[in-house]
Formats: structure tokens, sequence, C-alpha cells
């Protein structure tokens, strides 16, 4: 498994030739004339470059050109968490970056069946991922509060379109290991070709929303394996991979391993700021109940950021989130700690905070 790091900024003259570099090293025998490809960046909501919380369009851009170049006919897609496509493609700055260029943009809407193995058994996936003769996956590297990092292989969840992803939090519940289990199970069903991350404005802190930071990092990577990939910016973080949810599953299914050929200089990022991942339950199944009330991590809101919008409450797949006219309202009894309400908030009001007595408990237990 081949990684390729390289340092870059968002000066096309420079980001170009390396965009060039790593899609040649991959992709150079695989895009024909006529190749249907489909380019899956991280669209997640509205937001302007600058928050870190979407592919930057200049690298989409590099991709778009290279693939132009080659004959082959382009179409960029994901199913976005909030707002429209439309809405998301305009805020990005990706539809004025690509103006005139000849691509398609198309939300993922329709799915087809495909058997991902069990528990899961045949699960429904973007018809435009599973149809294309290549996917390109263009992930940013970003933190998040349920998984701990957002990286490539969380990127394709991305290929399961609309309210499903909602409903796959649901079903998942609080098993965090389950649902990494079904992230790395969705990527290896729709196989990208190769995997670009965009790590030159990164996010730390609570992503992989706009309750995240934006850090300078200047670091692009390619590879062909999304898991040795994620693997890799971990060591570069200074974080144990098998910290990251997905890392450890995929390692569990045979998918990962420790030799990777890194090409490039990986550099050393000091004092990433990740954010905390606490136990969701732990001793008898009888206290599990008073524990999710009263001693668990859980979503809170900062009532002066927060305007009412109802992205929260409408996208919760737990139907755990009331408002009155002031204020919103959580029911801890049904959260199932998945944080979609952080990750779609558009005015980062909400936050995952772990009550006091939890926290004395977790320090004694220690």
């Amino acid at each position: 498994m081949k990684v390729i790091i390289k340092q870059a900024s968002y000066d096309y003259n420079i980001l170009k030739p390396i965009v060039f570099g790593i899609m040649d090293n991959f992709c150079r025998d695989i895009i024909r004339t006529d190749s249907k490809v489909v380019i899956k960046p991280n669209l997640l909501l509205p937001a302007s470059p600058e928050k870190a919380v979407v592919t930057h369009p200049l690298i989409i851009k590099a991709v778009v050109e290279y693939v132009v170049r080659c004959g082959a006919k382009v179409q960029i897609s994901d199913s976005q968490a909030m707002g429209t496509f439309e809405r998301v493609l305009k805020e990005s700055g990706l539809r004025d970056t690509l103006k005139g260029m000849d691509v398609v943009f198309r939300e993922f809407k329709n799915s087809v069946q495909v058997d991902i193995g069990e528990p899961f058994g045949r699960i429904e996936i973007a018809a435009d991922a599973l149809g294309a003769d290549v996917l390109i996956n263009l992930p940013k590297l970003k933190t998040h509060v349920q998984m701990l990092m957002t990286l490539g292989v969380k990127n394709t969840f991305g290929c399961i379109a609309g309210l499903m992803k909602p409903e796959w939090h649901f079903k998942t519940g609080v098993n965090r290991d389950m649902f990494a289990n079904l992230l790395v199970r969705i990527h290896k069903a729709v196989r990208p070709a190769v995997t670009i991350l965009d790590g030159i404005l990164a996010m730390e802190g609570e992503g992989p929303g706009k309750s995240g930071r934006p850090r300078q990092l200047g670091v692009i990577m390619g590879s062909d394996s999304a898991f040795a990939l994620d693997i890799t910016v971990c060591r570069m973080i200074g974080l144990e991979p098998d910290k990251v949810f997905t890392n450890r599953a995929a390692r569990e299914m045979g998918l990962a391993t420790d030799e990777i050929d890194i090409q490039g200089r990986m550099p050393v990022i000091e004092n990433y700021v990740l954010p905390e991942i606490t136990p969701l339950v732990f001793g008898p199944k009888l206290l599990h109940a008073a524990m999710r009330r009263h001693l668990v991590q859980r979503p809170v809101c900062k009532e002066s950021t927060c305007k009412l919008c109802g992205e929260c409450w409408r996208y919760c797949p737990a139907k755990a989130i009331s408002h009155d006219s002031k204020k919103i309202h959580f029911d801890y009894d049904k959260c199932i700690r998945c944080y979609c309400c952080i990750e779609v908030c558009p005015h980062a009001a909400l936050m995952a905070e772990e009550p006091l007595a939890g926290r004395l408990i977790r320090k004694f237990r220690k």
C-alpha cells in the first residue's frame, strides 16, 4: 500500500501539478476515453472554504482537469447533510470555481441494493457511485465528535443518499464499533480508485461541522487505499491509529496493515486537538438508562449562539430534540449520541459535553 504525501497550498499553480502527479500514480491506466468518472468530495453542508468543512474547490478543479484531459465524462456527486445540493455548491465556491468546465453536478438520490455482509445484509447505496467506471474519493482532514476522525473511509458514507444516513445512525445506536464496521463495508462496496485527502486547511476540535476549528497543516495525501491513508494521517498527528474506530474495524477485517510505503516527507503535527471520546455506557445494564441521562457525554446547546433554525431537530435520527419559542430541549433517554446535530448545526451552537458527575466517576474509575 502506497501513500504519497506532499506539502501544498491553495495556490493553484502549486496545487495543480501535485494533484496531477497523484492522479498519474494511481489512475493513469484506468481512466480512458468515455469512462464515466464520479468525483465524491466532502460536501457536508453549505460552508465557505475557509471554514474547513468541505473539500476545497481548487482540489476538485485540479482533479476535474485531469479527468477531462483523459477524455472521460466527469460527474461531481455527494449527499449533503443539510441545505440543498445547489446551496452547498454555491457557498463552497465550487459552482463558480468550475464555471465553464465540462462537468455534471448531481446529488446522490437514486439507490440500488448491495449485500455488504453480516450483520447488515442488503443496504441501499447511491446508484451513481456504484455505476461509475472510476470513483474518486476527495475527503477533508477533519475531526469527528462521534468517530474521532473523518478521513478517507468515512467520506464514502456520503454514498448513502439523503435521510438514509441518519437512519443508519439510528440503527447502529450507541455502538460506535458497529457503525465503524458499517462505514468500512460501505467503503469496500464502492471501491474508490484513488483517495486524495485535503489536509491543507484541516479541522480540529469538535468537527466535522462548523463547531470545529480550522487549522493550517499544508498537507495533501493520495493513495489507492483509504485504509493506508487514514492510518498515515493518524501517525502524522501523533494519534494511535486504532483509536480511530474505522481503522480498528478495517484491521479486524484484514483490510488494513502497518506495512505502508510512504513517499514524501511526513510532517510532525503537534498538539492536534481531538474531540474527547468517552464511553457511552459501562457497568451493569440495569444502570445504563440512568447513566445515559446523567453521566455520559451528550450534546448541549450554547443558547446565546442558537438561532432556533431547526436543522438539528429535523435531522436528529432519534427524534430526541424538541423546542419552544426560546430554546431547544434534548431527551437524553432517546439520544443515541450520534452527534448528527453538532454536525449539521450551521451556527456552531452545539457541542459535546460530559456532565460533571460523569467526569468525576470516570476519573475515579481510572
